[in-house]
């Protein structure tokens, strides 16, 4: 009894449902892409699904146009996220709870009948649908996971380098510039990231938003997918994103230590 005891207060005892949940949720779903990747219909390995990625003009295309309209958004995001962020980091702003309220509130909702709506809104202003609702649906959908991480960065930033800039004589701009936007930068990469990486794989926002008349990457990956005669093909895409977003990852790595600082690098 006593050994039975021990066994259940032991901390690894209770680590095992969360390494059967990764080894079946993560894992298995990640060795499976490889192996279709590799394999053909038949399951004999073959490189060619590699081959065709790089030679096939559709796939390539729109893979690039999904990195640009990435590149967009993430802009975007971070254009109206980096000033809303700084507002609510500032000592005398009175309401923050309530500023950060308001960018939670619409994430308590489906993201998918986020999107319906604002393909209601503008159809209620008879404003066309495509690339320019696209990256307003985008941005109203990741512009909290901008604002966030730069947020918290900029709250724990250590104010007295502030006011050390301001006795050396710099003014408002300079220290803006010089002191609070590099301490800033681990917040805005994690924002980055965290933008960038679901914009090039979404695709049930772009469908809603454009009429299905723009494909981005991950509806490319996701019609080869449902297709039995393609489905290494798509592996082959989900292969290729994920290991964009690996890398992503690995060199992100490296600015973990200084957000956990505050910012301090």
């Amino acid at each position: 009894m006593n050994k039975i005891l021990q066994i259940a207060s032991a901390r690894r005892t209770w680590a095992w449902p969360y390494v059967l949940f990764m080894a079946m949720f993560v894992l298995l779903p990640l060795v499976l892409v490889g192996f279709y990747a590799f394999t053909d219909i038949e399951g004999h390995f073959t490189l060619h699904n590699f081959a065709k990625f790089f030679t096939h003009s559709e796939a390539i295309q729109t893979f690039l146009y999904s990195l640009m309209i990435a590149v967009f958004n993430t802009i975007i995001c971070l254009l109206i996220g980096y000033p809303a962020a700084y507002i609510m980091a500032q000592e005398d702003f009175k309401t923050p709870k309530v500023m950060a309220m308001l960018f939670i509130l619409p994430m308590w909702i489906n993201f998918l009948l986020r999107t319906v709506a604002t393909v209601e809104l503008f159809n209620m202003f008879g404003l066309p649908l495509g690339e320019g609702a696209l990256l307003f649906g985008l941005c109203y959908d990741y512009l909290p996971f901008m604002i966030y991480p730069i947020y918290n960065t900029l709250q724990k930033m250590d104010n007295s380098l502030v006011e050390a800039a301001q006795d050396l004589g710099a003014n408002r701009w300079t220290c803006f510039w010089k002191v609070i936007v590099p301490l800033s930068m681990p917040g805005v990469y994690s924002g980055v990231v965290m933008v960038f990486m679901p914009t090039v794989s979404t695709f049930a926002i772009a469908e809603l938003l454009t009429h299905n008349n723009i494909k981005l990457f991950g509806s490319l990956i996701q019609d080869y997918i449902t297709t039995t005669d393609l489905l290494n093909y798509g592996a082959v895409l989900s292969l290729v994103l994920l290991v964009i977003i690996a890398l992503t990852s690995f060199f992100g790595d490296n600015d973990s230590e200084g957000e956990r600082g505050g910012g301090l690098v």
